[in-house]
């Protein structure tokens, strides 16, 4: 499937040789994300939370047999030499191939995706495979920033309940961090409770709520706090991490003082890297941790539908097409 005006539309690809190290997979699921949205102007393939299974193997893959059940989609391949693969950074390898950068013909939004081995992920046998779609994305993303910055003991903040945000509540919850919620309004408190805050604040009611200041914050959502009165150590702990995981807007803006005499660190991160994805499949079975969604027929009118709810802001809290 392909945006073409604007909009999601089944097109044929010509069927081509799978390459001695790639998997021909089936797919059964994938999740639309707000990122799909971002390349409907550009005509390529979309989609980059796929689950399915296996259904041919290249000469040479040694590590995956048909009738595997596995998931992925974003991060493609990479060199697997440079400093940033030999560390686990593959994401960050200047040669890789991501969705939207490269491989514009091949998405998981179709009956079928192809795959290097070693960049699909087996699917632990205790998540559904509507659950695990949405875990290739916005579940890796969540995951590997909390293992990248959270050390045991800190206090972590959680701006936005949403399709990254309730997934990163449970993930901090079952790290053992103390999670203070952030939102624009109380009425999810009790939702954000359920899913493992231990500490729920108003924005603009941080300096009457907050007794301990947080440590580490994670930005999910599309809104950000007033920095001018957020940033005070009070409220955010000098040495503390700002790490943005969803889209703010062209711009970031912060202000210099209390950012320099807090020392504040200000970083962003990008989906995971191949360990922390499989990481991150294990520890969601093992913590029982669930995504929150809305399934929608892989048809013309089931992406429709499930575009207008996500563009709207309506969808509770990831869509998943079904074949």
């Amino acid at each position: 499937m392909r945006g073409v005006n604007g909009k999601v539309l089944f097109s044929s690809n010509p069927p081509r040789d799978l390459q001695p190290k790639e998997v021909l997979i089936k797919i059964t699921h994938s999740g639309l994300c707000a990122s799909d949205l971002a390349y409907l102007q550009y005509g390529c393939v979309l989609g980059h939370e796929g689950v399915g299974i296996v259904e041919e193997v290249g000469s040479e893959v040694t590590k995956l047999n048909v009738g595997d059940r596995v998931g992925g989609g974003y991060l493609r391949s990479s060199c697997g030499n440079c400093s940033y693969c030999i560390s686990g950074q593959d994401i960050l390898c200047y040669s890789r191939n991501i969705f939207g950068e490269g491989d514009f013909n091949n998405g998981t939004l179709g009956h079928h995706f192809i795959a290097q081995e070693g960049y699909v992920y087996p699917i632990p046998e205790e998540i559904p495979s509507e659950e695990a779609a949405p875990l290739q994305c916005a579940g890796s993303t969540v995951y590997s920033a909390l293992i990248q910055y959270y050390k045991h003991g800190m206090r972590i903040g959680i701006l936005g309940i949403g399709g990254l945000g309730h997934l990163a509540i449970q993930f901090a919850n079952k790290l053992g961090a103390h999670v203070t919620v952030f939102s624009t309004t109380s009425s999810k408190e009790e939702e954000a409770r359920q899913f493992g805050a231990h500490h729920f604040v108003v924005l603009g009611q941080e300096k009457e709520h907050i007794q301990q200041p947080i440590d580490l914050l994670l930005l999910t959502g599309s809104k950000t706090p007033d920095w001018n009165s957020f940033m005070e150590k009070e409220i955010l702990a000098r040495g503390a991490s700002i790490v943005a995981i969803g889209f703010t807007g062209p711009l970031f803006e912060i202000p210099f003082m209390p950012t320099f005499f807090n020392g504040y660190n200000i970083v962003t991160n990008l989906v995971s890297s191949r360990r922390a994805h499989q990481g991150m499949l294990e520890f969601a079975a093992r913590n029982n941790i669930h995504p929150v969604i809305e399934k929608f027929p892989f048809s013309n009118e089931g992406i429709a539908a499930g575009i207008e709810k996500l563009t709207s802001g309506k969808i509770r809290y990831r869509a998943v097409l079904v074949w």
